[in-house]
């Protein structure tokens, strides 16, 4: 019996295995890690299989092209798998992790595509340490990470993409046969977040509004079943209420203003940062165009001049002591949840019922749904 009729026969078991035996936190996790050493083993031989030329055997024009149609798999599937195998001869280190089921397709990826012309030798010097950090962060911290590195391994790379990003900003907003209006846009990853917070803002009013007349329709057990408008509609009304608004805004009234929180002392310790309050990783550069009519604030990390709590008989995190916590959480505490402190509830660690203080050394950031859990299952 070869390898592979090994293999079948094992994942046969699995297959004819009543899935609710399987349903356990370990093995579901045991199981995706076992699926991630398959693919990355797939990847690789995949990539061998396009070295060799065999394909060309068949009159295929190219192997993504023989994969496609043999595997029955989109083109496009076909030609990722094998740029990510042709990526990994160049990355020992990555594929060791991705064999071994450390790592994921989607790290690898992020990391094949941060090596560049220009950052392969400081990828090549660093390669141990960017696996290491895609194997112990989430994804959404380990891009964060990655997009930090490439800033100081191709600082004029970032640069350059940042403004090839922003000039490829879009908006189409036309008319449809039927009279009805189509909108589809493209935002820099700062313009987008001014945009969001906004609508979202808007959303949330008209949210609460629909929630309030549910409750008075349908009674204390209302749900989101009970609504009037779906989220995509209370969007849509979000959007046009938001137009209106601006129309109501009289010429030359004063506009809001951006945030800059500088975080003295904060790279000692933690590293670089540079990014917009929900997390996303922004270049500098592209933050030049702001500073004209922007305010800065300054945190201090355990320095004399850090930021002083304030009200501390207070029941609630307000001011200042709110946001020496936000800056320095930055999201949620809980590790299922990546919510950014500006949409948390900022709580006690020690309850104040239970003589807890009001200072940021005994807050922390929490959305509704993991502060309520908290509550419920302390």
């Amino acid at each position: 019996m070869n390898v592979l009729d090994e293999l079948t026969n094992a994942i046969d078991v699995i297959c004819d295995a009543d899935p609710a035996q399987l349903a356990d936190r370990e093995t579901i996790q045991a199981l995706h890690r076992q699926l991630e050493r398959l693919d990355a083993a797939t990847t690789r031989a995949t990539s061998a299989f396009e070295a060799a030329g065999t394909w060309e055997a068949d009159g295929a024009r190219s192997a993504a092209a023989w994969v496609a149609t043999r595997c029955r798999v989109p083109v496009t599937a076909a030609r990722r798998r094998l740029r990510l195998g042709r990526a990994l001869r160049h990355m020992e280190n990555a594929e060791a992790a991705w064999l071994a089921g450390d790592i994921d397709a989607a790290r690898v990826a992020a990391l094949a595509d941060a090596r560049t012309p220009v950052s392969a030798a400081c990828f090549e010097r660093d390669e141990t340490l960017l696996v290491e950090q895609a194997a112990r962060l989430s994804h959404r911290h380990f891009a964060r990470a990655l997009a930090y590195w490439l800033q100081r391994a191709d600082p004029d790379g970032v640069e350059d993409g940042a403004r090839a990003e922003h000039a490829a900003r879009r908006l189409h907003l036309s008319q449809s046969f039927g009279g009805g209006w189509v909108l589809d846009g493209t935002f820099d990853p700062i313009g987008g977040a001014v945009l969001h917070r906004t609508l979202a803002g808007i959303e949330h009013e008209l949210f609460e509004a629909d929630w309030a007349e549910a409750r008075a329709r349908v009674g204390a057990g209302v749900c989101a079943a009970d609504l009037v408008r779906a989220p995509a509609q209370r969007r849509a009304d979000a959007a046009v209420e938001m137009a209106r608004r601006a129309r109501a805004v009289p010429p030359g009234a004063r506009l809001p203003e951006p945030l800059f929180t500088v975080f003295v002392g904060y790279e000692t310790f933690a590293g670089r940062i540079c990014e917009l309050a929900e997390g996303t990783v922004v270049t500098p550069g592209s933050l030049v165009g702001w500073l004209e009519d922007g305010w800065v604030e300054r945190v201090v990390f355990d320095g004399p001049d850090r930021v002083r709590n304030l009200g501390s008989r207070r029941r609630i995190f307000t001011g200042a002591t709110r946001r020496s916590v936000e800056v320095r959480d930055r999201e949620c505490f809980h590790e299922f949840c990546d919510i950014p402190a500006a949409d948390c509830q900022i709580d006690h660690v020690q309850p104040y019922s239970a003589g807890g203080l009001t200072v940021d050394g005994n807050g922390r950031a929490a959305c509704g749904y993991h502060n309520r859990l908290r509550h419920r299952r302390p």
